[in-house]
């Protein structure tokens, strides 16, 4: 065991614990109880921590590796196609530092474009990092990368537009809050607003879609943090004005 912690860069308890959880067996337990690993316990560690380098909860892998259909060599490639898709993100990022450093040193005049570039790959990354396994999940792989393209071409006045209404309807939601009816004017305003953001990153419209995110800010306490910071309570809030705006049940 302790020469495959040291082959794969981890730690011994790390290879105990993942044969406690049942993703990673030893091949035997020699006499002195020993872990003893083969190949095929080799190879489907290199899986496992692939898929811990992309995001993917223990819990997850293990549904995938020990799928009777699981096939190491396709998952090889689909590994290989999205540690080039991430390699091609990390160029663009240090691309774009080493220009703004270059900016700031006074070796290059770099545009306000060039910056706004890096920073929107940024906010992609960061919502990947995120939240990236749960909305993909949810709404399928097409989606999400659909919604990322579309911030990829998103013009600095379209982002402005999206933050102008970002705070808009945080506005009228905390208005909507003090009086406590989400079937308000106000609170219905605010949730029009939400549809409204919403859109710029959707490429189509569905009240069952929009009830469903607005449920998820309830569900996902990193959702509900990023909207109870306003006001405790405010997550709630918003999905039942969403609820009572899109019919949902």
């Amino acid at each position: 065991m302790q020469k495959l912690a040291e082959l794969a860069g981890v730690s011994t308890r790390t290879l105990r614990y993942y044969d406690e959880f049942g993703i990673l067996k030893p091949a035997r337990i020699n006499s002195s109880g020993y872990r003893i690993y083969g190949q095929r316990e080799v190879d489907l560690l290199q899986q496992i921590l692939f898929y811990r380098e992309l995001g993917l909860s223990l819990e997850n892998i293990r549904e995938i590796v020990t799928q009777p259909s699981f096939d190491g060599t396709r998952a090889l490639r689909k590994h290989h196609d999205k540690l080039l898709e991430k390699r091609q993100q990390l160029d663009l990022l240090i691309a774009n530092v080493e220009q703004t450093l270059a900016h700031k040193e006074g070796q290059i005049i770099m545009s306000d474009k060039e910056k706004f570039e890096g920073f929107k790959q940024k906010l992609i990354e960061d919502n990947e990092k995120k939240y990236g396994q749960e909305i993909r999940e949810k709404y399928g792989d097409s989606t999400v990368d659909q919604s990322n393209k579309k911030l990829k071409g998103m013009t600095e006045e379209q982002y402005a537009a999206i933050q102008q209404i970002e705070s808009e309807m945080f506005e009228f939601l905390l208005q909507a809050m003090e009086a406590g009816d989400p079937a308000s004017v106000l609170a219905q305003k605010s949730a029009d607003l939400h549809r409204q953001w919403l859109s710029f990153y959707w490429n189509s419209y569905t009240k069952e879609a929009h009830a469903g995110v607005a449920q998820m800010y309830v569900d996902d306490e990193r959702f509900t943090a990023y909207y109870d910071k306003h006001r405790p309570g405010l997550a709630a809030f918003l999905r039942d004005a969403v609820h009572v705006y899109t019919g949902a049940k």
